[in-house]
């Protein structure tokens, strides 16, 4: 670092290098059943700029890993640290490899603070530069080690330390309740398809839950048919909007990323979306992408549909189409779409057969509108914590930069 951020600093601060303040632990432990150690961490188990370890694996169903971890020690992983992977482990561990253990090595680090050192610009700058290897790049401790940024005197430190815990809970409090609130319209769709809806007084006094008719969704569709094959590419005179796996996130549609294509007016009719289709993944690397689906409520002038999506046209007295959508994008349907899930070169595909053999629960339109409506308020609810997230991580951000002076 140089001699003008050096003078830059505030009174009390100083250079220092990480590997001087920061220890990297390499506790081994190979029987961490019999040490006590019930969980164990890997790169999966962590997310992404969230400090909390939200997953684990039970050591007791098996592992390789020996590498230990303590309370209160910080995981960061080197692999891929693209992937911005810090956490702080609120119980004792065994983890991969491919995380490093941090914990400060004297009092100059206020162990507080250490997590955000680990999550700021310049160590995630330093960490990428320093990573090698095309398909899995790695970081190296001695390359960390050598890291120089600016360190506050301690009372400095737990001030900040304080306010970034605080910035991070509000980002913690809108993570949970936007589970919360998934957890909530998952509970809504369940009670719709289990009967919980819609039962007469007899029956909720005798106890009894009707079944709703399961339907082939054969039966439920007019037209299932596979988007067209012709290369897209940026938007040309002439050409119209093409809607493909990228555009269809979390059961709805994403028009930000658009592919253009020319097609005559027969192809355009053959290929055409409107509002009621339902477009469904039917081809991707991930077998958990397969069957993801949205039902189109409105969408751009002229659309048609890629060759890896399949679009369904449904009995509309009968079914909704975003209640379609909804059952295809639930927990429920999940395991039987699988049983209809095959495996070639590597990719994982549905093909229409496959999805008109599915069964789905089909409670009367009023039932599906009352409980779409349900759903709507939660989906509103969230798109605003969803926001308030965005903001929320953008200040943390901020702070981190600016409190840290990196």
């Amino acid at each position: 670092m140089s001699n003008d951020v050096s003078k830059s600093l505030s009174r009390g601060w100083r250079i220092v290098r990480f590997g001087d303040v920061v220890c990297n632990v390499r506790e081994i432990e190979r029987d961490p059943l019999a040490a006590g150690i019930e969980r164990y961490v890997g790169l999966e188990h962590m997310e992404p700029e969230n400090l909390q370890i939200k997953s684990w694996g039970l050591v007791a169903e098996g592992t390789t890993f020996t590498q230990r971890f303590r309370r209160g020690q910080v995981l960061f992983g080197k692999r891929r640290a693209y992937q911005r992977k810090v956490a702080v482990a609120e119980f004792d561990g065994i983890c991969s490899g491919d995380i490093l253990v941090f914990e400060s090595k004297d009092d100059r680090l206020l162990p507080e603070l250490l997590p955000f050192i680990v999550q700021s610009e310049g160590f995630f700058a330093n960490a990428l530069r320093t990573s090698s290897g095309s398909l899995s790049p790695r970081t190296r401790w001695r390359d960390l080690a050598a890291y120089e940024f600016p360190l506050p005197p301690l009372e400095a430190q737990r001030r900040i330390a304080d306010i970034l815990w605080a910035a991070d809970a509000v980002v913690t409090a809108a993570e949970t309740a936007i589970a919360k609130l998934e957890d909530l319209a998952a509970c809504v769709l369940e009670q719709t398809i289990t009967g919980g809806w819609g039962q007469s007084s007899r029956q909720e006094k005798d106890g009894q839950t009707p079944a709703w008719e399961q339907v082939r969704l054969g039966e439920l569709l007019i037209d299932a048919r596979y988007g067209m094959s012709k290369r897209s590419g940026p938007r040309r005179s002439g050409s119209i909007p093409v809607l493909r796996i990228p555009n269809v996130v979390g059961g709805r549609l994403d028009l930000s990323d658009l592919s253009w294509v020319r097609l005559t007016p027969e192809e355009q009719e053959r290929y055409s979306v409107t509002v009621g289709d339902v477009l469904l993944v039917r081809t991707n690397g991930n077998p958990a992408y397969v069957g993801r689906s949205v039902a189109i409520e409105t969408t751009p002038d002229d659309a048609v549909f890629a060759s890896y999506l399949i679009r369904l046209r449904v009995d509309e007295t009968r079914i909704r189409p975003l209640y379609l959508s909804t059952l295809l994008n639930s927990r429920y349907l999940q395991r039987p779409l699988r049983h209809e899930v095959r495996s070639t070169a590597g990719n994982y595909n549905i093909n229409t057969k496959g999805l008109s053999r599915l069964k789905v629960p089909l409670p009367p339109i009023p039932i599906q509108d009352k409980m779409l409506a349900h759903l709507q308020q939660l989906n509103s609810a969230k798109a605003g914590l969803q926001e308030h997230l965005l903001i929320s991580k953008a200040l943390k951000s901020q702070l981190l930069k600016q409190l840290l002076q990196v």
